[in-house]
């Protein structure tokens, strides 16, 4: 850091932004205050619109044309940000506050070599030398963990994977050794195990240069392992603040307590203990209610006094004046008992086999040029090595695993998109593993149904959801008039529990959780008895993915369908899935049920996996495993296992097994294998990655 200062960093104060269009003022932040003391880590969390990133373009001064500062200050190591001069924000940026994005090629210049775009930093901003430059870009390449520092300088940020290209953009960012740093979902992008290693990394570094933090996130476990004190937002305000043990374990406000209903901590269970899901949408800014904004989501809310007042004021937590809330209610309300209304259901027993995959291969051939290592001739990237598997009626298996293990290859042979190499699917004692989706009758394709995880890009823009769903029964054959086809498409409406009247909306009008429950009801259309469901709930808000996972569930139990779930949240995994399949490129590396997958022994990928998923829970305690490297690519895997590049327990087999020979599937025990070298008795020596403290 440059200079020593006592006082507070980043010290934002009341703070209201305004958006102009022609028709109005949108209030998009109101009397906003946070504090960032030096070298410490303030996370600002809360669900997409909330105003936390607008807040961070208030910081930088980069609201755009119709964003202005309407009210409060920003003051930057006592200077006001506001009343400075665009020269002097010139100097500020870069050097003294730096942003890390969500998307890290949006901050890369494809067209320029890595190390040129790092040394630009410090030649500008310190006016370093070209020679010192370099060598300060080698040293911070290094601090960020890459391998083969001069190689990446000499690399185009395309020649990178996304978890090395957001490792260059924080190596950018801490050229200057800025003094703040904002981060902007930096990670969200990003396989668990590459974000488990960016965000130890921010750690480290914070601690290294002293920078202080602002953390944007919506994943409040990932806020719980990277700050100090936390910040909850919604529609625009602070609604709690205070340190990470003051908020996760003494919280104040009832949205705060609603987010973490929603979220699965260890000893969720989806009949047992069921998520609860925030009730109601989220307020257009243009259209907040009186009084507390939050009130017609509250199971709190007493009629003509929440709603009564002007504005809820932030007052002070008796006893501990750092801890916040927005809250009338705060000293009356039971904090500790548990949540109303919460139906508890029978567990749905798994019925009759209808899916068998048996070594099933899917390889796919390329032309091999320079891009791809050179050489001439084709190459073959094995996406799917030897799948054996099977599902069952009204069961969930959960398929995980980082990007380019195979998880989508596999999805889109079962859909017919792709046939396979060589192995059988079987559908009911059928073959399909070699009917592309064209030749597959209807029956079949209404049987085998996807729902993806982007919902934005698998509806039709330009047709009404109604049409949409119409479209699917009449290509599934369902009814034999269009009067009995809409009523059917209601019916659709109503078991996803979307108004009738939605039928003549267009997706545009729809927000990301009513688009994905849209998708869901064009996927059951033909009565489907397998959904592959690629990812569902990973671009919706937490709030959000609670209400679509719930309703996931109470359409299987009622058509008792199979579910083939895949994702890279192990929390949710764990409070959805009845068995889980680990893959890692393109092998099934473990297979259990969901029990036997997170308790010892697990296969050495799975323990780094189970390390590497940030928990919202101050009493849980992980063990920390961070893997080194990134996945080899699935055109040039490494020899023998496929995991020994990256395994911290390959000096426990005796010479280079590991490295000759693939490793036969093990039973542990009933229904649980694993694709493993390690001896007997380290496997039964494993402890749990993940453990609870006693209440």
């Amino acid at each position: 850091m440059t200079e020593s200062y006592d006082g507070p960093i980043l010290d934002i104060e009341d703070l209201s932004i305004s958006f102009f269009t022609r028709l109005r003022e949108i209030p998009a932040v109101m009397d906003f205050s946070v504090k960032v003391m030096p070298g410490e880590a303030v996370g600002l969390v809360g669900e997409s619109g909330c105003g936390k990133s607008t807040v961070a373009l208030g910081v930088m001064q980069d609201l755009g044309r119709n964003g202005r500062i309407v009210g409060g200050a920003i003051r930057f190591k006592g200077r006001d940000l506001n009343a400075m001069s665009q020269e002097e924000l010139r100097d500020i940026r870069g050097s003294e506050i730096a942003m890390i994005y969500q998307e890290p090629m949006a901050s890369l210049n494809p067209a320029m070599k890595i190390g040129r775009q790092l040394m630009e930093v410090p030649m500008i901003h310190k006016g370093a030398s070209e020679k010192e430059a370099r060598a300060r870009a080698l040293q911070v390449v290094t601090d960020v963990k890459l391998p083969d520092a001069k190689r990446i300088l000499d690399s185009y940020p395309h020649q990178l994977s996304g978890g090395q290209q957001q490792r260059i953009v924080i190596a950018m960012a801490l050229m200057a050794e800025p003094s703040l740093l904002i981060l902007d979902e930096p990670t969200t992008a990003l396989d668990v195990t590459v974000e488990a290693a960016v965000v130890e990394l921010v750690k480290e570094l914070g601690k290294k240069y002293g920078t202080s933090m602002l953390f944007i996130s919506h994943n409040l476990g990932l806020v719980l392992e990277t700050c100090d004190r936390i910040c909850v937002m919604y529609s625009g305000e602070a609604v709690e603040t205070g340190s990470i043990e003051d908020v996760f374990d003494q919280m104040q406000h009832p949205y705060t307590q609603a987010l973490f209903r929603s979220i699965p901590l260890p000893g969720a269970d989806k009949t047992t203990r069921p998520l609860v899901a925030i009730p109601g949408n989220f307020p257009l800014p243009h259209e907040r209610p009186p009084g507390c904004n939050f009130g017609p989501r509250c199971d709190y809310l007493e009629a003509g006094r929440c709603d009564a007042v002007n504005r809820v004021p932030m007052e002070p937590v008796p006893g501990d004046e750092r801890h916040r809330t927005r809250c009338l209610r705060f000293r009356e309300i039971d904090w500790h008992a548990p949540p109303a209304n919460v139906v508890t259901r029978a567990k749905a027993e798994p019925g009759r086999t209808i899916l068998k995959m048996d070594d099933l291969k899917k390889y796919y051939e390329v032309a091999a040029n320079k891009l791809f290592g050179g050489g001439t001739g084709r190459k073959v990237v094995k996406a799917n090595e030897t799948l054996t598997f099977e599902a069952r009626e009204a069961e969930t298996l959960a398929i995980v695993g980082e990007s380019g293990c195979g998880k989508s290859t596999f999805a889109k042979v079962l859909m017919g998109l792709e046939t396979a190499t060589s192995g059988q699917i079987l559908l009911d004692n059928r073959n399909i593993e070699s009917t592309p989706i064209e030749a597959r009758d209807t029956q079949t394709i209404a049987d085998v149904q996807m729902v993806f995880q982007n919902p934005f890009d698998t509806l039709n823009p330009s047709m009404t959801v109604g049409r949409q769903i119409i479209r699917a029964l009449e290509i599934f054959n369902h009814g034999t008039s269009d009067a009995e086809r809409r009523e059917e498409m209601l019916r659709l409406l109503d078991l996803v529990k979307l108004p009738r009247a939605f039928a003549d909306r267009m997706p545009r009008q729809l927000s990301g959780g009513q688009k994905q429950r849209v998708g869901i009801a064009r996927a059951f259309a033909g009565g489907a008895r397998i959904v592959v469901a690629d990812e569902p709930v990973s671009a919706l808000d937490v709030s959000v993915q609670a209400a679509v996972t719930d309703l996931l569930m109470e359409i299987q139990r009622a058509q008792k369908t199979t579910l083939l779930f895949i994702s890279h949240d192990l929390s949710i995994v764990r409070y959805l899935s009845d068995r889980v399949m680990v893959m890692y490129l393109g092998h099934v590396v473990e297979l259990g049920t969901t029990d036997q997958v997170f308790a010892p022994p697990y296969h050495p990928y799975t323990e780094a996996l189970l390390s590497a998923v940030p928990i919202a829970d101050t009493s849980v305690k992980k063990k920390h495993i961070v893997l080194e490297g990134d996945v080899p690519s699935a055109m040039n895997p490494p020899p023998g296992c496929p995991f020994q590049t990256r395994c911290r327990w390959k000096s426990k087999v005796a010479g280079d097994l590991c490295e000759r020979e693939v490793p036969p599937v093990r039973i542990l025990a009933e229904g649980h294998q694993v694709k493993c070298h390690l001896p007997d008795a380290d496997l039964a020596g494993m402890e749990p990655v993940i453990t609870v403290a006693a209440e």
